[in-house]
């Protein structure tokens, strides 16, 4: 039977997902996601007629992001159109789901070469841009579950049952920044992140026909517990603020992934496999705790303990969503996000499915370790989840 491996994995920078402000803004949403697409491909040194499929995430899919944008970015590079193209709606854990769909696909022998990717220009097609008649049209009159009206809600409920306090929040959000910059400072995202040259915009944001460079992520910022503080929470009497909240990023990402003869055959290193993945429901009323139910999935799937896990990369939609989490499973912190995550970094929610894989394998490499388990929240009541290890 095949066997899907990683081969080659990169990211762009994440920029904030504000139009004239954000690096990436200069991008419409197809060329962002070709620029990790067409990347992925160059340092693998495959040629794209040889690619076969590609399944990509992403949340908002109207307007620049309509109509499979994950194919849609394949043909604006204007060298291939043999390869099929799907693109994933699992919420914030589109990217991750797409992964897990090609790896399956190649296991089964539907193909041999296939890009998982994902994208968000949110400083282009904002959250709900697909929700035409506003929030809550997509749910019908006798909706039989609690259905609160914003995830700030969502996640406060999360903080009630898990007691946790904003000072709680705060600290885990001035860690996230501190690793954050650290990990660029001691270079640990170089080999994940690919360099873009990026329009610039005027202030009516119109081109101006110059480009800047762009490596680094943007949303890192100075921040303390004494600033954090000073921060109107989101909703009255809650807890969350915009410092402990992810941040509206824009950015891609593509994962190459090969069966292992095809790697084998090229003279490609197999990087990771897939151990086990999943996709669960969780509880409406809590909406975003999905990682724990998705951890619980995985954890029996493979027959594996909290103590088996080298690495584990648990989304920062918000600070209570990991750290509910982590009170659940007892995880051991050090080795939760040990370079940051979306608070630090940014959240361009249909990307973070594989920026977060992506981030794993090159920490893994990095570190000299073994295995990590990545899970998500997911609007819908979802959890995402994949453990994967180095080969």
């Amino acid at each position: 039977m095949p066997e899907a491996v990683i081969v080659e994995a990169v990211r762009t920078p994440i920029a904030r997902g504000k139009m004239g402000v954000g690096d990436l803004s200069g991008f419409h949403a197809v060329e962002l996601l070709a620029l990790s697409q067409q990347e992925v491909m160059r340092r693998a040194g495959v040629e794209p007629g040889e690619l076969e499929y590609i399944a990509g995430g992403c949340v908002t899919q109207a307007g620049e992001q309509a109509g499979n944008i994950a194919r849609n970015a394949w043909l604006s590079a204007g060298t291939d159109y043999t390869a099929g193209g799907t693109t994933f709606d699992s919420q914030c854990g589109s990217a991750q789901a797409a992964n897990h769909a090609v790896a399956a696909m190649i296991d089964h022998g539907s193909f041999d070469i296939g890009i998982a990717c994902g994208v968000e220009a949110m400083s282009h097609v904002g959250l709900g841009a697909n929700v035409y008649n506003g929030p809550g049209y997509f749910i019908p009159p006798e909706w039989p579950w609690d259905q609160a009206p914003d995830q700030f809600t969502m996640v406060e409920r999360i903080a009630d049952n898990r007691g946790l306090s904003r000072e709680d929040l705060e600290k885990f959000a001035c860690e996230s920044q501190r690793r954050a910059q650290v990990a660029w400072d001691e270079g640990r995202f170089d080999r994940e992140v690919m360099t873009v040259e990026a329009p610039v915009l005027d202030e009516q944001g119109n081109k101006t026909g110059e480009t800047k460079t762009v490596s680094r992520d943007q949303g890192l910022r100075e921040t303390s517990l004494e600033g954090l503080a000073q921060l109107r929470p989101v909703i009255e009497g809650g807890r969350h603020t915009a410092g402990t909240s992810s941040q509206v990023s824009d950015g891609s990402t593509s994962i190459l992934w090969m069966s292992a003869d095809e790697a084998k055959r090229r003279g490609l290193k197999p990087r990771a496999r897939i151990i086990t993945d999943c996709v669960v429901g969780c509880d409406p009323y809590y909406l975003l705790d999905g990682p724990v139910d998705a951890t619980a999935r995985l954890l029996k799937r493979s027959g594996m303990s909290m103590n088996d896990i080298d690495l584990f990369e648990v989304n920062e939609a918000f600070a209570a969503v990991v750290l509910s989490w982590a009170q659940v499973y007892d995880a051991d912190m050090s080795k939760v996000n040990v370079n940051g995550g979306a608070i630090a970094l940014g959240h361009p929610v249909g990307s973070t499915g594989a920026r977060l894989i992506c981030t794993a394998l090159h920490e893994l490499e990095r570190a000299d370790q073994n295995t990590a388990l990545i899970t998500m929240c997911c609007g819908s009541a979802l959890g995402t989840g994949t453990i994967i290890e180095r080969i």
